[in-house]
């Protein structure tokens, strides 16, 4: 009798573990069943939220179910990534990141999530360098001149940027913990407002997007001295990177990726991964990228995970050197 009762109970554990198993398996399949909410943690119109929209429509297309742009912009991309981090894991609530991720546990005293812990990387759909832009009418012809003068006159060079700690603020950082130049940080409330002070002369330099800051090259309003990719830029060949100007291996590209919250499935995980990729090597997107300046990464779940944890350490390091602190 005890044995029979212990066969049965075995095999109804047996049974239950299986369709436990089985359960993320169907759950994937038949994802998404309803709208996708994908928070852009910036405000409409900036890079990050060009791109998400361009990805979002098409991966909606491709599930049969919209992809609804939800921005919530403040404290650098906190407030609306802290709403994925607290987001059931289920697929329905995604965030579409900057390279501000990596950077936001540096700089701010306290964080309303853990970076790693409450957040599932899923790829670093894209990424492209910044460009170094200073006023037409200045005295610098190239990158080696800039970091000579500071050099002479610490503290003098203002840079402008998109606000404290965004991507274009620590790429201008990380340039001048690299020259090892004293330059002072003038924060905007968004990046086209640098643009128009440093055409002024306001501000004597700006670390921007390439695409924003290309568009201004020009006589009487900017002058492009550098790149800061591992390579030229295909939309502006002329200009120099600043690895081949003045600081052998100095590279920095701003990315944007796509996470949820800590827990999501594992087929789910890898059927966003996968139908990133796929509408990715569509040659429509392809070709607005490079309109952008930017190129297709698409790293799996684990190397942007590694990524990251990697840009965290360096970060804090750029930050401690750079006495970074949002305000």
């Amino acid at each position: 009798m005890n044995n029979s009762l212990n066969r049965r109970h075995l095999l109804a554990i047996s049974a239950s573990f299986g369709a436990a198993l089985a359960l993320p398996s169907a759950h994937a399949q038949s994802w998404p069943g309803k709208p996708v909410r994908l928070i852009v943690p910036f405000a409409a119109g900036g890079s990050t939220d060009v791109l998400a929209r361009m990805l979002g429509q098409k991966l909606g297309e491709l599930w049969g179910q919209p992809v609804l742009i939800d921005n919530r912009a403040g404290a650098g991309g906190n407030i609306g990534t802290d709403i994925v981090a607290k987001a059931a894991p289920d697929g329905y609530t995604l965030v579409f990141a900057s390279g501000s991720i990596t950077i936001n546990p540096a700089i701010y005293a306290t964080m309303p999530f853990d970076t790693m812990r409450d957040l599932t990387p899923i790829t670093n759909v894209a990424n492209g360098p910044m460009l170094v832009v200073v006023q037409d009418k200045a005295p610098w012809r190239n990158v080696k001149e800039l970091i000579q003068y500071a050099k002479s006159n610490p503290g003098k060079i203002n840079f402008g940027s998109a606000g404290i700690g965004s991507q274009v603020h620590l790429a201008s950082e990380k340039f001048a913990d690299a020259a090892a130049i004293d330059i002072t940080h003038i924060p905007y409330r968004g990046e086209a407002i640098a643009y128009n002070d440093l055409i002024s002369g306001q501000v004597q330099m700006v670390v921007g997007n390439i695409a924003a800051a290309s568009a201004l090259v020009g006589p009487g309003r900017l002058r492009a001295l550098a790149v800061t990719g591992s390579s030229r830029s295909a939309l502006l060949p002329d200009v120099p990177t600043v690895a081949e100007s003045a600081i052998p291996g100095f590279e920095y590209a701003g990315w944007f990726g796509i996470l949820g919250p800590a827990g999501l499935p594992r087929p789910i995980v890898d059927k966003i991964y996968q139908d990133t990729v796929r509408v990715m090597g569509e040659s429509q997107i392809k070709g607005r990228l490079f309109v952008a300046g930017m190129k297709p990464i698409l790293n799996t779940p684990q190397e942007l995970t590694a990524q990251m944890d990697a840009e965290l350490k360096s970060w804090a390091q750029i930050v401690k050197s750079r006495k970074v602190k949002a305000s």
